[in-house]
């Protein structure tokens, strides 16, 4: 693991709250703002570990928080898919490495949070086949890279979805994924003692950030919130490609 002796715990907590904050507004969780900052700090295997325990945290207090705004077709459809490919995704990484897997998704990311931000009649059906699409999708990237909710966020934009089933729904999904690459992470020893110290305000963040999120989706419109998923998803996709591109001029 990276030095991390001069980066004080309470610094974590704040930028883990924030990206909680955020991630209950987008619905898609924080992963990609905490990735983000962890990666020049950690191992990308630890970065994994982390975020995916932060994640588990606060997705089971989404869950309680909006256990009445959930629905649980597509938490089915959609979360099943998802839960099965987070496990594909976190296994293929310990034997592949795509350089620039990134790269397209942030593009992708771009190109299609443009798309339904300029066009507000676009609506996508919820059925079976979408949803299973989506979920499969959105959990492999989750698994394979650290982050894939972003592309589930799409698709419970395309679906229309009223922004407190939106987030319920988008939790209840998180949660198993989560849950499913840190048991992977944690048998490929991607966890290591120095992680301990963390662990409480990882608790901490994922709570307050949480509450914070659900506090400020209650004074916001849908429109305004449909705006708001869309421009997270369209920062996801800049700063994946962005990422992509120090890295590659670091080499």
């Amino acid at each position: 693991m990276a030095d991390n002796n001069y980066f004080p715990v309470f610094v974590f907590f704040l930028l883990a709250t924030i990206s909680e904050i955020l991630g209950t507004l987008s619905g898609f969780g924080s992963s990609i703002f905490t990735v983000s900052i962890l990666q020049f700090l950690f191992t990308f295997q630890t970065v994994l570990m982390v975020t995916s325990i932060l994640h588990v945290f606060s997705n089971a207090f989404k869950v309680f928080l909006f256990r009445k705004t959930i629905d649980w077709k597509i938490v089915l459809w959609l979360g099943v898919s998802s839960i099965i490919f987070s496990v594909v995704g976190a296994r293929v990484i310990a034997f592949i490495n795509f350089e620039y897997v990134k790269m397209f998704l942030g593009a992708f990311l771009i190109l299609l949070s443009s798309f339904f931000y300029f066009d507000q009649f676009f609506k996508l059906s919820a059925s079976l086949k979408n949803s299973v699409t989506a979920g499969g999708i959105a959990g492999f990237m989750a698994g394979f890279i650290g982050t894939g909710g972003a592309i589930r966020g799409l698709a419970l934009t395309a679906f229309n979805l009223e922004k407190n089933f939106y987030v319920g729904t988008s939790a209840t999904i998180d949660f198993g994924v989560d849950a499913g690459r840190a048991f992977v992470y944690w048998t490929n020893n991607y966890f290591s003692l120095e992680l301990v110290p963390y662990l409480p305000a990882t608790a901490g963040a994922a709570l307050l950030g949480t509450y914070l999120g659900k506090k400020i989706l209650g004074k916001i419109s849908q429109e305004t919130f449909r705006k708001i998923v869309l421009v997270l998803i369209f920062s996801t996709g800049v700063a994946l490609v962005i990422q992509n591109l120090i890295k590659g001029l670091s080499q």
